[in-house]
């Protein structure tokens, strides 16, 4: 018991890990631009410019930049418009009502009331809040309202656009990255399914329904790497050929998460069919794992475009076994089954570039032959 326990912490110690170093792997230029981001902000508002407290520049260069990629450009406007709203209200109500304990809870409120009124963006209004704050507990103003804290933050996020798009992260390696666990997953789970439909017991099934439902969160996240390396294709000189690979990933994308949608629902069925006990055809689990075939064609000709012949074959072949079984079955369980592979089939053939008139017709030319052949 003890050696099965340890086992087990080894395992999610393991995994951690290995999570943990794909984290700094697909991070780690980020990370180089926010702190050169950084250093560079202050280098220019401290030395070039001679400021003596320039902590803002470093602040809104790091704020910009971050480690979310999406959206770079309008955080910054944000953080910059949010510094200038902050200092204003602190600068002017600070000369009139001094510096304490009540006098920061009222500055905030009334930095914040004032950014709420331009936006109610989360960043925009909680940077006007810390801007006020700073000024107060750091640099309160003796003489009114000074530039150099605005200019400052300017400085940070002027740096941190030039960073972003003068020397901009892979968009198309990015999105990759991120496209890849939810294949991988989603042809993993397929084969737990075909498994579960095959004999593998009702445990396994209801693993991998559990399974099935976690690759919501991989799909989000690949939707905010798509997101981003868009802005960062569009607006990078040296990243504007990405473009058309993103366009790909792009229209396959929406494809792709209902193909999840209906994976979840397979498996929810798979996991009720072996509860009851049903008898499945033995054809069925080889039309899931056709599915699962099509899901890593469908990786490889996103990774590297060229004819999507294989994937397009792996989908038809798992729609044409899956209505070949309504030849000689036509219960109720075994139809829905049936239905959401054809439904994944029809969804993974349209992230290859087809259109839904196209897709159906291979489908019904694909049950023609399963009829045939039956």
């Amino acid at each position: 018991m003890s050696t099965a326990r340890e086992t087990s912490l080894f395992s999610r110690v393991r995994r951690r890990f290995v999570v943990g170093t794909g984290r700094l792997r697909t991070n780690g230029w980020p990370l180089v631009q926010t702190s050169v981001g950084a250093s560079l902000a202050y280098f220019l508002a401290a030395v070039v410019l001679g400021q003596e407290q320039p902590f803002f520049a470093p602040i809104a260069a790091v704020i910009s930049l971050g480690l979310t990629l999406g959206e770079r450009g309008r955080r910054t406007v944000e953080v910059v418009l949010g510094v200038a709203i902050g200092l204003l209200v602190a600068d002017l109500l600070v000369l009139f009502i001094g510096i304490g304990t009540v006098q920061i809870g009222l500055v905030v409120a009334l930095a914040m009331a004032a950014a709420v009124f331009f936006s109610e963006r989360s960043l925009f209004v909680n940077q006007a809040a810390i801007s006020a704050i700073l000024v107060i507990v750091l640099q309160p103003p003796t003489s009114g309202f000074s530039p150099d804290r605005f200019v400052s933050a300017l400085i940070g996020g002027v740096v941190a656009l030039a960073i972003n798009h003068l020397f901009p992260v892979n968009p198309e390696r990015r999105v990759e990255r991120s496209a890849r666990p939810i294949f991988d997953e989603l042809a993993s789970v397929l084969e737990e399914v075909s498994a579960s439909l095959g004999g593998g017991g009702l445990e396994r099934a209801e693993r991998t329904l559990r399974r099935a439902r976690q690759i919501d969160g991989m799909v989000k996240a690949f939707n905010e790497a798509l997101t981003a390396g868009y802005e960062t294709a569009r607006l990078s000189p040296t990243r504007r050929r990405s473009l058309r690979h993103l366009e790909l990933y792009s229209n396959a994308g929406l494809r792709v998460e209902l193909a999840v949608i209906n994976t979840r629902v397979l498996a929810r069925g798979a996991a009720n069919a072996v509860r009851r006990g049903d008898s499945v055809p033995s054809s069925l689990p080889e039309a899931v794992l056709d599915l699962s075939q099509a899901v890593k064609a469908l990786a490889a000709f996103l990774e590297r475009p060229g004819p999507p012949d294989n994937a397009r074959r792996h989908a038809l072949e798992a729609a044409r076994r899956a209505t070949g079984i309504l030849e000689e079955r036509h219960d109720l369980a075994t139809s829905v089954l049936v239905g959401q592979i054809r439904s994944a089939a029809v969804d993974l053939l349209r992230s290859t570039g087809m259109d839904q008139a196209s897709a159906l017709q291979a489908l019904e030319e694909a049950a023609g032959r399963a009829s045939e052949i039956g």
